[in-house]
């Protein structure tokens, strides 16, 4: 029997079932939704895929009339989009309808070889877990649909067993990126991986260099962003997945941290990405209290904050092992490997930034002057709340003492920098004057005169506030008469 929640799905979907059974087509609910429908999770915006035995150009002939909008660039793969607009709230529904197909890599290609098939089955077993090998029948005779389950995937969600509907050798050569996925399911749902699974993995990881740098970034931004991702990261780890398109993460387990002595680097690096909480955990943010942060930029941060530290690993005596400028060398790393898995110049200027500054709070260990909290506004510019949120969750110590400390050191800097932007715009911080404005002032020329005379009225924004534009103006005169060896005509 059909659990009662299904039927807003069932409903929406029954016009396009009954297209496709007058037809003399089968079209059924396929993988993830049906997987997420029986979790009973509390979701409702679920993505419908579907998949028939029609084939492409039968299921655009039954899409026709009905659908307000039909896209075809994955026609060549078996997949037709189409867009359906909701007549009561004039919202967009995306549908994609993909024939029954199994699909596999060739030993050195890219791309997956598409072969279509006839019967549901068939297609199920080529999927990637058997959580996602069902299949509810939309176009059955009876009123009820029909749950198709060949690998028993409903009894595998229930125990939370993580497993391939074939062999995983099979599973994993037919898409290879489904060992990362593997990763990802591990940590969203907490399934136990089978310990055949995990010896696939382990013995097929190399088969990660046949899948594309966009495709594999895209796979590690979805398990960054679940609410926790430890389990699917020590299992990129364990099994050498990690080591494939990743392995400055592997690499830092061999590090001991001085400063976290419970945890080697990669312990506590897991950590501060776990310490990143999902939006809606922040309470300050909920209250107003805080501004929101962009999430997936900070737990990217997190992971790679330490990276530098295997390669600046030194020893002094007295003091133990150091990581003098790790800040700057994982900056370089994180730049280098993001640019290899083809992030955006966005995504890769933002993240290396913040690994560059993660340490600038520490700088500053004898309380905040203006000064200090105008360089640290100055430095961070549009990243502010990024690095805010990646300082406070950078403390994993387990001595309760001192993580008060660090937290209320970090109530302190937030409270100034509230203050000082309430009296001084920091968030726009720049020079009293703007480079016309000195222009015309010294009657000079734009060059490189006028950059050093921003440069030094940037220092005194930043070392004293506003001081007014009679004293600015007086300071700039002195500033450039210095320079011609001569004194202030003003």
């Amino acid at each position: 029997m059909i659990p009662e929640r299904f039927a807003p799905v069932l409903r929406e979907l029954a016009p396009l079932a009954e297209r496709f059974r007058a037809n003399g087509h089968r079209l059924y609910l396929v993988g993830g939704t049906v997987r997420d429908l029986l979790l009973a999770d509390g979701r409702t915006d679920f993505d419908l895929d579907l998949t028939t035995d029609a084939r492409p150009p039968e299921t655009k002939a039954c899409l026709a009339g009905w659908a307000d909008a039909i896209w075809t660039q994955g026609e060549k793969f078996g997949t037709i989009g189409a867009n359906k607009v909701d007549p009561e709230t004039g919202e967009t529904r995306p549908y994609e309808i993909t024939t029954f197909r199994a699909e596999a890599y060739t030993d050195e290609s890219r791309k997956p070889v598409v072969v279509f098939a006839d019967e549901i089955h068939a297609d199920l077993s080529r999927r990637d877990f058997t959580v996602n090998a069902m299949a509810l029948e939309l176009t059955g005779d009876g009123a009820t649909p029909e749950l198709v389950d060949p690998f028993d995937g409903a009894a595998d969600l229930v125990q939370r067993v993580l497993r391939t509907p074939l062999g995983p050798e099979v599973s994993f050569s037919d898409d290879p990126l489904r060992m990362l996925r593997a990763a990802r399911f591990i940590a969203r749902y907490q399934f136990e991986p089978t310990e055949d699974l995990v010896a696939a993995c382990t013995a097929m990881a190399g088969r990660l260099e046949i899948v594309s740098a966009e495709r594999i970034r895209d796979e590690l931004d979805k398990l960054i962003v679940v609410d926790h991702p430890a389990a699917g990261l020590w299992f990129l780890v364990d099994t050498g997945l990690a080591d494939q398109f990743l392995p400055e993460l592997p690499n830092m387990r061999l590090e001991h941290d001085p400063i976290h002595r419970h945890k080697d680097v990669l312990t506590h690096s897991i950590a501060v990405v776990e310490n990143v909480r999902p939006l809606h955990e922040w309470d300050d943010i909920a209250s107003g209290d805080r501004e929101v942060f962009d999430f997936r930029l900070t737990r990217l941060a997190a992971l790679f904050h330490d990276v530098g530290k295997p390669k600046t690993r030194g020893y002094q005596p007295g003091k133990g092992t150091t990581f003098h400028h790790h800040d700057a060398v994982g900056a370089r790393i994180t730049k280098k490997r993001m640019a290899a898995l083809r992030y955006s110049n966005d995504d890769v200027r933002d993240v290396t930034e913040l690994v560059s500054l993660h340490l600038r709070f520490h700088t500053y260990s004898m309380g905040w002057s203006d000064s200090a909290v105008r360089r640290y506004v100055r430095d961070a510019g549009d990243l502010l709340q990024e690095l805010n949120v990646l300082t406070r969750c950078d403390c994993t110590t387990r001595n309760a003492k001192k993580a008060a400390r660090l937290s209320r050191r970090m109530d302190e800097l937030e409270v100034r920098i509230g203050e000082l932007a309430e009296a001084e715009e920091l968030a726009s911080l720049r020079p009293e004057m703007d480079g016309n404005e000195v222009i015309a002032h010294l009657g000079i020329d734009p060059g490189r005169e006028v950059g050093e005379a921003m440069k030094f009225l940037m220092e005194i924004r930043l070392e004293e506030g506003l001081v007014g534009d009679t004293e600015i103006r007086e300071r700039l005169d002195a500033w450039h008469a210095a320079r011609r060896g001569g004194s202030p005509s003003r």
